[in-house]
């Protein structure tokens, strides 16, 4: 494949247009922490469920988090164009199993695995799609909710985060 640009959509939450697939993960941290992005991720597709209640949450709140999960995601594909892998190296003595989140074993040794999964299964197109039908159904009293297709593309982002910031700490290890 051609070394394609791809367009990060992030001027309108991070302020720059500029990153590379890991510099906008960085700058996603540190916007949103990972327990505060798994939680609003959490939070967005439990009410996408619910049929009688809206998400108690601040709707320029969810509308910020829902732009820069797009561009998030837009990273990770990124990232998993890379031919030649980033150097990350792992750390197996200090494995936790709360740092490895939702991740098997696997793709806690090779985070970069989540990302090949998550794209091999769906396009930037498709995360769009149930990012924004997510966000929409848990903003409004719905009575067709499509939880059913949501739940795949959600187990994806959950692990993509976790991955992604596993990929960070690790980087920030090696150059200390």
């Amino acid at each position: 494949m051609k070394n394609k640009r791809i367009d990060f959509d992030a001027r309108f939450w991070s302020g720059s247009r500029k990153h590379s697939g890991i510099k906008l993960i960085e700058t996603f941290f540190q916007f949103n922490d990972l327990v505060m992005a798994k939680q609003m991720l959490n939070k967005i597709m439990i009410y996408a469920g619910k049929k009688k209640t809206t998400i108690n949450e601040d709707s320029s709140a969810i509308f910020h988090f829902h732009q820069a999960l797009r561009s998030f995601v837009r990273a990770c594909y990124a990232i998993s164009l890379k031919e030649k892998k980033l150097s990350i190296i792992t750390y197996p003595e200090n494995h936790f199993p709360l740092m490895q989140g939702s991740l098997s074993d696997e793709e806690y040794q090779t985070p970069f695995l989540v990302f090949q999964k998550a794209f091999a299964e769906y396009s930037i197109k498709d995360f769009n799609y149930y990012i924004a039908v997510a966000v929409y159904f848990s903003m409004g009293v719905f009575k067709n909710a499509e939880e059913s297709s949501l739940m795949s593309p959600y187990i994806h982002l959950t692990k993509m985060l976790d991955a992604a910031h596993l990929i960070l700490e690790r980087r920030t290890r090696k150059n200390q």
